[in-house]
């Protein structure tokens, strides 16, 4: 496993106080900020003052203070140089990727992301004159062969959103220097558990609406990568951040941060109870996918690229083969097991659950999801930690003996 350690980091990164010495940072909300002297307005429009470069601000599209100190907080947690905060997982997503393409340029990405992004890449993008080209996440070859004069980008998932597949990071990253590729990894499913720029990416974009908040309240992203990259995404002439605008709320920012000094907490907790459950479910005969099983066919990849501590992450798979049979599994857990709530998204302190190809991964055709193992009865789960896990065990066994799974 990774010896790098995302909590320690997080917490020797200088700590910001209240404007008058709280213990919490203060929530600055003004859209726009004054300047004392008329000459510092244009040096600031001219790139020669900034946040960084004398402690100027703008205007909250650009740079606002509460949102800052968030994006720094993330950046000891990557170990990245920088990093922006956005307002959606799916906006980090395009900007990144419509700042390191223009028309004409190629993308090879996995072929099992999550649907939205696949409906950006498949869909949307082209009507740009980006294109992509889908391969098997597993396979760093396949990377490799689809790489094209064209190509900009490598894309993948860390766990691949819903089979779980591991990408091998460090091939990809060994693939994309040696073709001067930038490796885009969205690490929605491990925060902490897994350190993509310490493994060789060069971008890392979170939803952070998941396991970073944990309370399925707020919608945010973020971009976690190079002060070279971060300064392109907020140019105020070309930068896909600042001139698409996804600007997050200094509130959501700052609810954001109460909650990431207990993110490693939670991320054990998560993980533990998966485990747990995946086991009792694999006893029994029952289809279980998890990168924690020493059965999971990527087990000892899982094990050297994920950070020591933090486990293999909360989200596990159950393949009931039909959608028939998933419909009535979800209905045990949810209305007769109160196991958890049949709901799409993630990170919840509650478990969340659905089938993949009828609802996160509705926008990826039977076809294809057919060729990226998308069973039609796949359910996903992200396991929670409310209730007592000896209880949850049981209310699982019920349910899977209820339908016939096992």
């Amino acid at each position: 496993m990774m010896d790098f350690n995302p909590e320690q980091s997080l917490c020797e990164t200088r700590r910001e106080f209240g404007e008058h010495g709280g213990v919490t940072p203060s929530i600055s909300r003004s859209s726009t900020f004054t300047v004392l002297d008329p000459e510092t307005m244009p040096e600031i429009f001219g790139g020669i003052r900034g946040p960084e470069k004398g402690g100027c601000f703008l205007y909250s599209r650009h740079f606002n203070p509460t949102v800052d100190i968030l994006a720094r907080y993330l950046s000891a947690m990557e170990g990245s140089e920088f990093a922006v905060c956005t307002g959606s997982g799916m906006s980090a997503i395009s900007c990144t990727l419509l700042q390191l393409c223009k028309s004409g340029d190629h993308i090879v990405s996995s072929d099992t992301v999550y649907g939205g992004t696949h409906a950006l890449l498949n869909d949307l993008l082209p009507q740009f004159g980006i294109t992509t080209t889908f391969v098997d996440p597993t396979d760093p070859v396949a990377f490799k062969q689809a790489i094209t004069p064209q190509t900009r980008v490598l894309y993948t998932e860390t766990v691949a959103n819903p089979t779980l597949k591991i990408a091998d990071i460090p091939a990809l990253a060994k693939i994309a220097k040696s073709n001067d590729l930038s490796l885009v990894v969205d690490n929605t499913f491990t925060p902490m558990v897994v350190s993509p720029l310490q493994l060789g990416a060069d971008v890392v974009v979170y939803s952070m609406t998941k396991y970073i908040n944990g309370a399925s309240d707020l919608i945010a992203g973020a971009i976690c990568t190079s002060k070279a990259m971060v300064h392109d995404l907020m140019d105020l002439h070309t930068g896909r951040v600042m001139l698409l605008g996804p600007t997050m709320d200094p509130r959501m920012a700052y609810d954001i941060v109460q909650r990431l000094p207990h993110l490693a907490l939670r991320m054990r907790e998560h993980s533990r109870r998966a485990l747990a459950i995946c086991q009792r479910l694999e006893q029994l005969g029952a289809v279980v996918t998890y990168p924690g099983l020493k059965s999971f066919g990527q087990h000892d990849l899982a094990t050297a690229l994920f950070n020591k501590g933090y486990g293999y992450g909360g989200m596990f798979t159950i393949d009931c083969k039909s959608r028939e049979r998933a419909d009535a599994l979800l209905d045990q857990l949810q209305n007769k097991e109160d196991f958890g709530y049949i709901a799409v998204s993630l990170g919840y302190f509650d478990t969340l659950m659905s089938c993949s190809g009828v609802s996160t991964s509705s926008e990826i055709s039977s076809e294809d999801q057919k060729k990226m193992g998308l069973s039609p009865g796949l359910v996903r789960l992200s396991m929670g930690y409310t209730g007592s896990l000896e209880k949850r065990i049981e209310q699982m066994e019920r349910a899977a003996r209820g339908v016939g799974l096992v």
